[in-house]
Parts: C-alpha cells; structure tokens; sequence
C-alpha cells in the first residue's frame, strides 16, 4: 500500500506540472483529491488494514494529500497569473492614438460683442447696471423727459402689458432707476441688456434686439469727456486709425444730442458698399444729460452735468464679422453659429 501511494503522488505531481491552464488543473485536483479520487479510495479503505498499522499508513495518506494539495494551490497561483497576463496582452488600449475631439460650446457672436465692450468700460472704471425688462412707463418715458402725449414716443412704440407697464424700450429706465437710488451722487456705469420695440422684422430690424447705454455724472463733466470717450471706445472697437465724427442731432434725454459715425474701416474714408460710399459709419447717438433728467432723478443740474450714450451691439457685430441680416442672431443656425468657432492655439 506504501509503495501505490508513493506511485499516486509520483504520478499527481507529474499531472499538476504538466497543466497548462486552470482548467487542466483542476482536472488533476478532482482526479485525485475528489470523492471518487484513488487517494480518497485509500482513506475510505483504512479500515481494512489491521489496527496497528492503520496509524503509520494514515499519517502517509495525509502527507502525500497534503503535498498533493500544497502543489496544486502553487500551480495554480501560477496558471491564474498566467491567464491575467495574457488576457490583459489580449486586451490592450493602444493609448498613443489621438482621441476623438469632442466638441465644445462657442460663445455667441453678439455675447463676444457685449463682453469686449463690458470689458472695455469696466477698464475705464465704469460700473455695470441691469434693470427689469418690464418696466413702469414711469421709467421709460417719463423720468427721461417723455412725458405722456410727447411725439418721441412714437418712435419707440412698445409691447403693453397694462397702460402703464410695458416691456422696455431701451435700457435708459436703469440710468433713471440708477439715478434715483444714488440720490445725487456721481454715477459711472453702463447698462446692457435686452429691449422691445414693436417693429416688423427684416434684415437690419427686430423686436428684440440688445443694448448698451452708458451714463456718468459728477462736476465739470463736458461733452469733450464724452468725445474722448466715445472716441477710445471706436478705437478699441474697430481699429486704432479710426477716426470720429459727431453729428447734431435730437434726444428727448440729452441737451445737446450727437449722433456719433466712425471713418470707414474697410475703404479708410474714400467710400465703399459698407459706408455707402460716404467715408462714414453711423454707430451711436449720445449726448449730454438733459437738466429735465437730472433734477427729475434729484440731482442739482446747476452743480452737475453728465453725458449718455446709447449703442447696439447687433449693429456693432453685424459691422464687426461682415453680418447682413439681423435675424442670424436670433434663429440659431449652426452653420451660421458656426463660423464664430473659437480655434485653440
């Protein structure tokens, strides 16, 4: 009995070490170590033998399944790392090639437009003001010196939600609304956001559109600040050989009123289809602060003066990016949306 359990375990070694996979293995593990397995055979037939050699032949028993049992556990930690190599070989990302580009959100040209120009003013040291889009007639006309029946109106005729609230004509109700909460003080801001008008849409209107208006007040405040101003701001915007060139004009809100027009930037002043063959731009009106509004809003318009500008950043980006139709801002187009495309250097 010694000798076949010295063969049993000459031979399981043998089959342990010659598996080349975990499934081979443990082949070999129930052949010999299972129910029906010789070495089982052997500890089931113990009492068979007579009793005194039944202790020296169970002790055999036990070493051979025990080194049995510690070859297969070795062998197998091997084949099991063995078969995690070769499967993650088998599996392998190849991370040297470029990924996929996802593509990212853009910017909207009229929002570049209105940043650059934020931008701009907060460099000056201007504050930014916004106000409701529902307003009360109060602050659209008349704290503006547009009293009730004034013929002005109607060149700003609105959507009413009642006789006196209406969306906004342009954004001037927050200078009044600024104005008023300063209580007198000096007032340096800008004020963008969306206005109503009701119009017909066509390719240079809509009744929505963007505005930016800007306002200070504070003593010794002339219309060659407002000058400077509005000539830094062409500059910045279209180019530094730009020149201006204000023109009279006529705004309830502002005494005297300008209409302010920039050399052409694409002919340089000789005329083309841009300017309309005039050498000139028109841009923005502006003007100085009307003493009607100052005192309206509680200011001393013998001690303080002011300037106002009031321009539209559709305008501006239609100029800026060579647009012919107002209406690509507004139907979201991505062909259109497109061509404003942000390129990572």
């Amino acid at each position: 009995m010694e000798a076949q359990l010295n063969e049993l375990k000459t031979q399981a070694l043998d089959k342990i070490a010659a598996a080349s996979n975990v499934k081979e293995l443990n082949a070999v593990r129930v052949a010999y170590l299972g129910k029906k397995g010789p070495i089982t055979d052997l500890l089931k037939g113990m009492g068979k033998l007579p009793a005194e050699e039944r202790p020296k032949m169970g002790a055999l028993v036990n070493v051979v399944r025990e080194e049995v049992t510690a070859r297969l556990e070795e062998r197998m930690a091997i084949l099991e790392e063995q078969a995690i190599n070769e499967k993650l070989q088998s599996e392998t990302i190849d991370i040297t090639l470029p990924g996929r580009p996802v593509k990212s959100g853009n910017a909207h040209p009229l929002t570049r437009v209105i940043e650059e120009i934020e931008d701009l003013f907060i460099s000056m040291g201007y504050e930014i003001e916004e106000g409701p889009e529902v307003e009360k007639d109060y602050y659209n006309f008349e704290a503006l010196n547009l009293p009730k029946g004034h013929p002005a109106r109607d060149m700003q005729d609105s959507f009413y939600i009642s006789e006196d609230i209406l969306l906004r004509t342009h954004t001037s109700p927050v200078q009044a609304r600024t104005m008023e909460a300063k209580g007198g003080e000096p007032i340096k801001i800008i004020c963008p956001g969306k206005v109503y008008r009701r119009d017909n849409d066509d390719a240079t209107h809509s009744h929505q559109f963007t505005q930016i208006e800007g306002l200070v007040i504070g003593e010794d405040i002339r219309m060659s600040d407002l000058k400077g101003t509005l000539s830094v701001f062409a500059k910045k915007m279209f180019g530094e050989d730009r020149e201006i060139r204000l023109r009279p004009s006529f705004f309830p809100f502002t005494e005297p009123s300008v209409e302010m027009d920039i050399s052409c930037f694409k002919c340089g002043g000789e005329g083309c289809n841009v300017c309309k063959k005039t050498g000139w731009i028109e841009i923005l009106g502006a003007g100085m602060v009307h003493p009607n509004v100052l005192e309206m809003a509680g200011y001393d318009s013998k001690r303080l003066t002011g300037f106002a500008f009031g321009m539209g950043p559709e305008r501006i980006a239609m100029l800026k990016y060579g647009i012919e139709d107002i209406r690509h801002f507004y139907t979201n187009d991505v062909r259109f949306l497109s061509q404003f495309q942000r390129t990572e250097v």
